[in-house]
């Protein structure tokens, strides 16, 4: 039997990063509950306050605001002033935490992560199996939690940067184009487009009623008039589009490859399809890091099982970086294929026929 030496030192770091690990989880949590419970609007709003100041302008248990603060404290979300005994929401986590417009808006982040982990039970059982989840059978914080990360981003970057990077599309949405937003979730992006582009006509397909119900009511709320199908990516109606969009879905399908030749005989001849797609360069190493080991982590928990429980379940994974999302384009009769835009998040994509 081969001894094998341990250092100390390298051990008890790992309990360390352990400790650290246990307690980034729990905040996962505990920014949902502050989000939830007002906190860190109050803050915003107050100033430095005391617990028994923070529960009371926001209705809650002394108790609960005076833990809640305590761990906010110990992980540099909030500031402690032990001279007045007070908590201080600096501007940054202000920013971060309160403004739902801002592309550094986080609590959306933490809470389609919390709703993910929430069904750890029955992914190790899929585990297992080989077995899918679907999309459709998670907690709604994964539903709602998706939208609020990713609608920022989209606000900030869609009409500045995403779309004017794409040969020729604005010029088109601006004289009136087809538009078709495939797996469009609650329709934050179909949205967006459509008041920004008057002229042009928009359909949102996504195979979940329940979020194709919310995509409608938005709309409605918004005043601009799209057509919502709720369809499979593979089965959209429609045809002649001047340009298709898929924002963060394409790896969550069962049959990518097939959505991609149902986008492709829909387009118009001299069509664009946009891909937006998590950031992800082609190599395991290229992934090694924070945004990496996020996504990684969606993805065996959420974006993986999601496609095996549908038809072909490919699983591309959410790290499947472009050399494989050229592969599902080319399969599917593609010719053209580059990488349009990108940011620290999303990698766009620009295909054409």
């Amino acid at each position: 039997m081969t001894t094998v030496e341990i250092d100390g030192d390298k051990l008890m770091g790992l309990v360390y990063q352990a400790v650290g690990e246990v307690g980034a989880t729990l905040n996962a949590a505990l920014v949902v509950m502050g989000d939830r419970l007002g906190y860190y609007r109050t803050l915003a709003d107050s100033g430095p306050s005391t617990p028994a100041e923070l529960a009371e302008r926001t209705n809650t248990s002394e108790h609960y605001a005076r833990e809640w603060l305590n761990a906010q404290a110990a992980g540099g979300f909030v500031e402690y002033d032990p001279g007045t005994g007070t908590y201080l929401l600096p501007p940054e986590q202000t920013v971060a935490l309160t403004d739902e417009n801002s592309p550094a808006f986080l609590p959306g982040f933490f809470q389609i992560a919390l709703g993910t982990v929430q069904d750890t039970n029955r992914l190790i059982e899929a585990a297992r199996s080989g077995a899918g989840i679907g999309w459709h059978e998670h907690d709604s914080d994964v539903h709602i939690g998706c939208e609020r990360f990713f609608r920022p981003s989209y606000n900030a970057n869609l009409l500045p940067s995403w779309l004017p990077s794409l040969d020729g599309v604005v010029q088109k949405l601006e004289r009136g184009a087809r538009v078709a937003d495939i797996g469009c979730g609650h329709g934050s992006s179909t949205i967006l487009m459509a008041e920004a582009f008057p002229n042009s006509t928009f359909i949102g397909s996504d195979y979940h009623p329940e979020s194709i119900e919310t995509a409608r009511s938005r709309a409605a709320e918004a005043g601009v008039e799209i057509e919502f199908q709720v369809s499979a990516a593979t089965e959209y109606k429609g045809s002649d589009f001047d340009l298709v969009t898929t924002f963060d879905a394409l790896h969550d399908m069962g049959d990518p490859v097939g959505a991609a030749k149902r986008v492709r005989e829909s387009l118009a001849p001299d069509g664009t399809w946009m891909v937006v797609e998590p950031m992800a360069g082609d190599k395991v190493e290229d992934n090694l890091n924070p945004v990496g080991r996020a996504y990684y982590g969606f993805s065996t928990l959420l974006c993986t099982p999601g496609s095996l429980s549908q038809d072909v379940g490919l699983a591309l994974g959410t790290q499947a970086g472009p050399a494989r999302i050229r592969d599902v384009t080319t399969a599917a009769g593609f010719t053209r294929f580059r990488v349009a835009a990108e940011t620290p998040f999303n990698l766009v994509f620009e295909v054409r026929p």
